[in-house]
């Protein structure tokens, strides 16, 4: 059997679990909320509206969730919370989970094989460049928190002048 294909197979059976397990646990902790104090607050004409139209309209979202990076799992939680129902989640959860298994089995293990034979072949080049990149995201970390640090400093100059 082609090597891609069971990589796609397992990477298919992973995504499923999670992204169900995630659907479950959202599911439960809406029902949970539904009983506790926040019940008020819960079935109000807003909340309602917004949990109707994640209901209707969901799918789509959880389905294109998959091929990003960090949203999934809050797509997932999401539509469990709001209890989207599994006729309309289900197709979602299969078609994205498919796409993303895809992907991670064609482009990611490609680039894992890359790096691999980098960091076997030239060791030090492939340091490097591991370095470079977390030097990348700390510096843009870091310009971030900065930036952000200083907006509300300009917020507050602006209405004491």
């Amino acid at each position: 059997m082609n090597k891609i294909a069971v990589t796609a197979g397992a990477l298919y059976a992973i995504v499923l679990l999670r992204a169900g397990g995630t659907f479950a646990v959202g599911w439960l902790a809406g029902a949970g909320a539904r009983r506790s104090r926040f019940a008020g607050r819960i079935s109000s004409v807003k909340f309602r509206r917004a949990e109707k139209a994640i209901q209707r309209w969901g799918a789509p979202v959880v389905a294109v969730s998959f091929l990003t990076v960090g949203f999934q799992t809050a797509a997932n939680f999401l539509a469990g919370s709001m209890r989207m129902p599994l006729p309309r989640y289900l197709p979602a959860l299969f078609l994205g989970g498919a796409a993303w298994a895809l992907v991670y089995a064609t482009a990611g293990i490609g680039v894992l094989a890359v790096l691999g034979r980098l960091f076997a072949e030239q060791t030090a080049l492939g340091v490097s460049v591991v370095a470079v990149l977390l030097l990348a995201v700390c510096g843009l970390v870091v310009y971030r928190r900065s930036r952000a640090a200083a907006l509300p400093a300009r917020d507050t100059a602006v209405e004491e002048a």
